[in-house]
Formats: C-alpha cells, sequence, structure tokens
C-alpha cells in the first residue's frame, strides 16, 4: 500500500509539498500539483483522513475576529477568508464582538480561543495589552486586517492616503468649505481607522492652505444611523458647507439621505464622497475612494494558511493594498 512519503519520492517534492497540493492548498504552484496528482494517481495513494489531520494542524479551524459583522467592509473580507480557508480544507469560526467591548473583554479574558483553533485572524480589532498578551500566549500564527497590530503581520490600505485622495478630488473641483462626518473616539471597536482618515482631511486641507474649521468636522458612530445625526447637526450649525467628505460609504449615503431630505441637491448645492466602494455605491451614484476589501480578506487568509505550513515567513511590515479614486455624480464643482 502506498504512503506519503513514496508519493514525495516519485514526483520529486517533500512529503509536506504533498499533503499541500493534494489539500488544494494556495501555496502550491500549479505545474508542482499536477506533478503531485500524477504521482498519486499512479501509487493508488488516497490520504487518510487522520493523516490530512496532523498534517494540518490539531483543528483545522481558523478563528476570525470581527468588530462588526453587520457592516459591509467587515461582512466583505471575512466571506472572502472564508472562502479561502474553505478551498484550502480549513473550517472558519467566526466571533463576532457586535460592537461591543465587553464582548472582546470576556473573549480575549476566558478560555474561548484555547485549543479551538490552529490561527486567528483578527479583522478591525483593536487589542489592549492584556489582549495582545492572551493572544501570543495561544501561540499560534496570527494575521490582522485593516487595524494593525505590530505584533503580527497586517493587511490594510494607507486610510490617511485614502481620505488625501478624497479631498483633493473635492479640492480640484473647487471646494473650500468642506465638512467632515467621521467616527468617534468614545467607540472603543472603532480603532484607529477613522483617526487616521480624519488625519488625512486636516491634512488636505491645510496642505491647500485652508485652516479647518471645527464647525464642519462632527463626530459620530462610524455607520448609517451615525452619518444621519451627524449631518443633521452640521445643517443645523448654520449655511451648509458645498461639500461633505464621509470616512466611510455608508455614512456618505447617510449624509446623502439628510440632505435631499432638507432640499438640498447633491451635487449642485452639495458634494459628497466616502471610503470604500460600498456595493451599494454605484446604485446611488456614489463617487468614492475603492478599496479591495474582499482581497484583504483573501490575502490575509493566504498569509495565515503559508504560516501554518511553514512555507514563508509573514512580513514584519504591513502590506499595504493600493486604492483608487471613483468618480461618480455626487460630486461636482461647487455652485458660483
Amino acid at each position: 500500500m502506498a504512503r506519503i512519503d513514496d508519493v514525495a519520492r516519485l514526483a520529486g517534492v517533500s512529503t509536506a509539498t504533498v499533503s499541500r497540493a493534494l489539500r488544494g492548498l494556495p501555496v502550491v504552484s500549479e505545474l508542482t500539483r499536477m506533478r503531485v496528482l500524477e504521482a498519486a494517481k499512479q501509487l493508488g495513494y488516497v490520504a487518510s483522513p487522520n493523516a490530512s489531520r496532523l498534517a494540518g494542524g490539531k483543528t483545522r479551524s481558523v478563528a476570525v475576529v470581527v468588530a462588526r459583522i453587520t457592516r459591509w467592509f467587515f461582512a466583505t473580507v471575512v466571506e472572502a477568508a472564508e472562502e479561502t480557508l474553505h478551498q484550502a480544507g480549513y473550517d472558519m469560526v467566526l466571533y463576532n464582538l457586535g460592537g461591543r467591548p465587553e464582548s472582546r473583554r470576556k473573549l480575549f479574558s476566558g478560555p474561548t480561543l484555547t485549543h479551538r483553533a490552529d490561527a486567528l485572524m483578527l479583522v478591525c480589532t483593536p487589542l489592549d495589552a492584556p489582549d495582545i498578551a492572551t493572544v501570543e500566549r495561544l501561540a499560534i500564527p496570527v494575521v490582522a486586517v485593516s487595524e494593525c497590530v505590530r505584533q503580527w503581520p497586517t493587511v490594510c490600505i494607507d486610510d490617511v492616503a485614502a481620505a488625501r485622495t478624497a479631498m483633493e478630488h473635492l479640492l480640484t473641483l473647487g471646494h473650500r468649505r468642506i465638512a467632515h462626518i467621521g467616527g468617534e473616539g468614545a467607540d472603543q471597536l472603532a480603532g484607529n481607522v477613522h483617526l487616521n482618515r480624519r488625519r488625512g482631511y486636516l491634512e488636505a486641507l491645510r496642505a491647500a492652505g485652508i485652516e479647518p474649521d471645527p464647525a464642519l468636522d462632527i463626530k459620530a458612530e462610524f455607520s448609517l444611523g451615525g452619518a444621519i445625526r451627524a449631518t443633521t447637526e452640521l445643517l443645523r450649525r448654520g449655511e451648509p458647507p458645498t461639500a461633505i467628505f464621509a470616512a466611510c460609504d455608508e455614512m456618505a449615503m447617510g449624509a446623502m439621505a439628510v440632505l435631499r431630505e432638507a432640499g438640498l441637491r447633491v451635487p449642485e448645492d452639495v458634494s459628497v464622497i466616502g471610503i470604500d466602494d460600498h456595493d451599494m455605491a454605484a446604485a446611488v451614484g456614489l463617487s468614492t475612494v475603492a478599496q479591495p476589501a474582499a482581497e484583504q480578506g483573501q490575502l490575509a487568509a493566504t498569509m495565515l494558511l503559508e504560516r501554518l505550513y511553514g512555507v514563508t515567513e509573514a512580513p514584519a511590515a504591513p502590506t499595504v493594498l493600493p486604492t483608487r479614486l471613483v468618480v461618480r455624480g455626487s460630486t461636482g464643482p461647487p455652485r458660483r
């Protein structure tokens, strides 16, 4: 009866490569995979479930912790990661914190993660020092998405640069009185994304010689409802701005709804731009800075698989994916 080392000798590869190839992992080249499959066919080799389990890890599960699964970005990242893990023969165990800091504390202070997963993915989940110490004690591969944690590899975009791209588009159109609606610091699970996007907003204004007006900088929950409250407050303060930069597309769409309810036309009276390229952005004609959400999930999952199988060392510096400006009908020149 043929064994895995027989297949490895015939294919001219290691037994680890045979295991990865037969499991369909994305870390094996197609040429190598074909050679392994042909060798296994010639020898009549069939991998036993127990051997596969030992080759893949203790549980063949990856834990994914997400701040809020109901938000577009998080759901898109998780779906793409799950598909990549599924193709590699791994199950995904999802922990949705639901925006509740107490859920994070309970998860990382208790025994929940111990022996539950071979690896961990943190999707926009900021951790404090005790959380980090708990995860490090697990001694499993960890990858973060969006929220950079210096202890582990991170897949993200440059949020400061994305915000500057959005602002430079508005400034080029001729806007000078530009409002910002973004996340609030009181949200313990918001992380640094909203802070970095606000920083890009302020940097772009100052680079254009415009002193930021605190009355045009409104903080709210990073959501559609938060945007509705922020935009309502913005209009209550007096003369509307000529443009609004929203820290995410969901907030931008909330702003558009409030403006239209108030009888203001978009973009004739007020231009609106966001960040994300949400699935609904094209349908509502929203200009945005598109970020590759699905690609972040796929890449993070692939990095975890590579570390699980010892294929490559994870990069020390964050892996920063590019963004791009998408101009639609929600932005235009200010009225003369």
